[in-house]
C-alpha cells in the first residue's frame, strides 16, 4: 500500500506545500507564520546557534502552535519541521538527535547524509522523515532506509540544486518508490503547485516565494533584489560550497566578485555549507530559484500564501474547465 500524508495533516492544510527550510533565511517566525496559514513551515538547524537556542525554537513552536490550536480548533494550523545535516562529520549531529526526542517535531528533514538513524528515532514517537535527494543514486539509497518521503531537488532549485527536470524526476523515481514525494524547483506559483501534483508529488516545495515574506529573516536588500531578478540574474556554482548551487548574480557582483572568474570550492564544509572567503555565503551572497520571476513584491506570509491560495484556485479551475471540454469531445 502507498504510504501517503497522514489525513490529520490533510485537515490542517490550506495548500499542499512545504515552506522549505533556507539557510540564515527561515527561522521561528516564518516557521510558525507558514504553519498558522496552512501551510507547513521549516527551518534548517544550522539556523539555530548555538544549540541551545535551537533547543529553545523547538519548544516556543511547539507552545505557540498548541496554544494556537487550543484557541481557534477550527482554524487549519499545518505542522512543523525541522531539516537537519546528517553527515557524519557534522558537529552537532549527536546534539540535534536528542533534541528530537525531546520535541518530537512531526517531521524532519534530513540533507547530505544517511537518515537512518534519525527514522528509528522519529518512528519511534509516530513523526514522519522526509530525505531531500538530488538524483536517483540518492533517491534509491534513502529509500532502503525506511524514510516516509522523499524530496527531490529538481533543477532550478534555490541553493543548492539537482540536475534533472522535475517532471522526469518525479516519473524515475515512482518507478521504484511508492512513498510521499515532494517536488522541489522553480515553484512559485499556485499553478506551479497545482502541476507538482499532476506531475505525481505529494507536495511541492518552496523556497525562495518565501524568502520575500516580511517574517523572514533575509535582509531587506536581498527581498529587493529578488523582487527586481529574473532567472536570466541566477548562476550555477560550485564555488562557495563545493556543492552547485543557484546564486543571484547581482549579489556575486555586489560582493566584488566576477561571475566568469569563480573557481570551485574544493573542501565541503558541512557545519555551515558556506565559504571561507571574505564575503561568506549565504550571508553576503544570496541564493535563488529558477521561479524568481514570479515575484513581484515583499508581502507577508499571510498575504504570500492568500495570493498562492487565489492562483492554485483558479488554475483547477482552469484545468476543471479543460477536463468537461474533452468529455463532451469524446462524448460528440
Amino acid at each position: 500500500m502507498r504510504k501517503s500524508i497522514p489525513e490529520n495533516w490533510w485537515n490542517q492544510l490550506k495548500l499542499p506545500v512545504i515552506s522549505a527550510p533556507m539557510f540564515l533565511v527561515s527561522g521561528p517566525e516564518l516557521v510558525k507564520n507558514c504553519c498558522l496559514n496552512g501551510v507547513i513551515g521549516s527551518f534548517p538547524a544550522p539556523n539555530a546557534r548555538p544549540i541551545e537556542v535551537l533547543d529553545q525554537w523547538m519548544g516556543q513552536l511547539n507552545e505557540e502552535l498548541e496554544a494556537a490550536r487550543t484557541a481557534e480548533p477550527e482554524r487549519k494550523i499545518a505542522p512543523w519541521a525541522m531539516n537537519m545535516v546528517v553527515h557524519s562529520t557534522y558537529s552537532r549531529l549527536q546534539d540535534e538527535l536528542e533534541l528530537i526526542k525531546k520535541h518530537k517535531p512531526q517531521l524532519v528533514i534530513t540533507s547530505l547524509g544517511s537518515p537512518k538513524h534519525v527514522v528509528e528515532i522519529v518512528h519511534e514517537y509516530g513523526g514522519l522523515v522526509f530525505s531531500d535527494v538530488s538524483d536517483l543514486k540518492f533517491a534509491r539509497k534513502a529509500a532502503e532506509t525506511g524514510v516516509d518521503g522523499l524530496i527531490l531537488v529538481s533543477s532550478g532549485a534555490g541553493g543548492h540544486a539537482g540536475q534533472i527536470n522535475s517532471f522526469a524526476f518525479v516519473d524515475m523515481v515512482r518507478t521504484f518508490w511508492d512513498g510521499i514525494i515532494v517536488l522541489a524547483g522553480a515553484i512559485s506559483t499556485g499553478k506551479g503547485i497545482l502541476a507538482a501534483q499532476a506531475a505525481g508529488a505529494d507536495l511541492a516545495y518552496m523556497g525562495t516565494r518565501f524568502i520575500v515574506a516580511t517574517e523572514s529573516m533575509a535582509h531587506d536588500e536581498y527581498r529587493e533584489m529578488l523582487v527586481n531578478s529574473t532567472q536570466e540574474d541566477i548562476i550555477l556554482t560550485d564555488a562557495f560550497s563545493g556543492v552547485r548551487a543557484n546564486m543571484l548574480i547581482p549579489s556575486i557582483v555586489k560582493a566584488g566578485l566576477d561571475p566568469a572568474q569563480l573557481v570551485k570550492k574544493e573542501k565541503v564544509d558541512f557545519d555551515t555549507m558556506h565559504g571561507k572567503s571574505e564575503a561568506k555565503a549565504w550571508r553576503d551572497i544570496w541564493s535563488a530559484g529558477h521561479g524568481v520571476g514570479a515575484i513581484d513584491k515583499i508581502e507577508s506570509t499571510a498575504d504570500i500564501i492568500k495570493r498562492l491560495e487565489v492562483e492554485y484556485q483558479e488554475a483547477l479551475e482552469k484545468v476543471n474547465q479543460s477536463s468537461a471540454k474533452l468529455r463532451r469531445l469524446k462524448v460528440k
